[in-house]
Parts: C-alpha cells; structure tokens; sequence
C-alpha cells in the first residue's frame, strides 16, 4: 500500500513547498485547507490551485469560522489593522492557537485514512514571532496527538512532520526551486490581494528569500 500524508496546504509559499517534499519522499498527499475567518478568500483559491497542480484526489475544505468570531488577530479581526512594518514581540499577526488546532483536526484526518505524517511547513527561523511556530511546541504537539489517538496507542504513530523548522526563507525557496515547486500559484500577502501588497511583514519576509535566493519571486506585486 502507499504511503499517505495529510498536509497543512494554506495556499502559501512554504506549505507548498511542503507538497513538494512530501511528494518527493514518494508520499500519497492529502491536503487539508482550513477557512478560518482570515480577511480574504485568495489563500483557499491558491490552495485548490495548488493542490490541483499536483493532482490529489482528495482536498479538503474545513471551516472553522470561530475562529473569526473571536477575533483577536489582525488577520481575523476587522477591528485590527493589518500592519505594514514588523512588529516588536509576538506580532498582531498571530491568529490565537491556529496551529494547534489545525495540527489537531489534520491529526484526527490523518489517523482516520491511516496517514502516517502530517506536514506543516512552520519554521522557527522566518517564524513572525509566532509561538506555535517553536520546535519544543511541535515535539509537545506530537506526543499528545500520539497520546490521544487510537494510531498512536496501538503503535500507528503519527508523525507531526516540519521540514522547514530550521530553514530560513530563501532556504526553502531554493529546495523548492529543486522540486519545481509552483510558486507562482502560492500567495503570502495578509491583504490578500490579487496583487501582493509587498509591504507586510509576509510579504517582506517573501521577498527578502527570494532575493537573497537569487530568484524572482513569480507573483505580481503592486
């Protein structure tokens, strides 16, 4: 039988690097999109793009709109600017418990079609600040999904795979590159335009790997 991987495909650049190795290492992918009340609907598009590009089978969608309901994050709440420098300490940005939560449901999918790994591409080094960015946060993760699932108490552990924990950002875009993976399909900017703002820190931190990868960043900016 193949092997299978769930991945956290949120359109952007570095989960779909994440395609890409998991596609390498000769994984069956099955992607996972979340629409958690971010204030655009362009990273769910890019990701079906993606997802597409590589042929999956099986995509899905989940919905978790509490997560706009509550707020508290400039990306889920209309009541907080998205800023356009980089932000001292623990940035807007950070949308409360959103990795864990992904990394739970991706979990419970996983366990359900018997994937062994699941893919999400944090990185503790081009990280925002994001404490669920953290590498001791994805060891902790791992061992309670294993803790809590029947995979992990009958010996099916599943794998919080991080490819990218201790990669810069022009290192994963030239491991990308290697893999031909389709950047011009991928969106970074907070704003979600059709045309990147080039401004917020994502856009920034994008730009910046590209150039100092060498490369031309494939999508348009204003």
């Amino acid at each position: 039988m193949a092997k299978k991987a769930v991945i956290v495909l949120s359109g952007g650049l570095d989960s779909t690097t994440c395609m890409g190795i998991a596609k390498k290492a000769g994984y069956d992918l099955y992607p996972i999109t979340f629409h958690y009340g971010q204030r655009h609907n362009r990273e769910v598009e890019q990701a079906i793009k993606v997802a597409a590009y590589y042929g999956v089978s099986d995509h899905r969608i989940v919905d978790l709109d509490f997560l706009k309901q509550i707020g508290g994050s400039a990306l889920t709440d209309d009541n907080i600017d998205v800023p356009e420098q980089a932000e001292e300490g623990i940035p807007s940005t950070y949308v409360p418990a959103r990795n864990m939560i992904f990394l739970s449901l991706a979990s419970a999918y996983a366990e359900v079609i018997g994937a062994e790994a699941v893919y999400t591409g944090v990185s503790a080094v081009d990280y925002s600040g994001y404490p669920d960015c953290r590498p001791e946060f994805i060891e902790s993760m791992e061992e309670t999904v294993n803790l809590a699932t029947k995979a992990g108490v009958t010996g099916s552990r599943i794998q919080i795979a991080t490819p990218l924990i201790d990669k810069t950002k022009k290192e994963t875009i030239e491991w990308g590159l290697k893999l031909n993976v389709p950047y011009e399909l991928t969106t970074s900017c907070y704003n979600g335009l059709e045309e990147a703002c080039g401004v917020c820190d994502s856009c920034q931190l994008r730009l910046k790997g590209f150039n100092e990868a060498g490369s031309q960043d494939p999508i348009v900016y204003r």
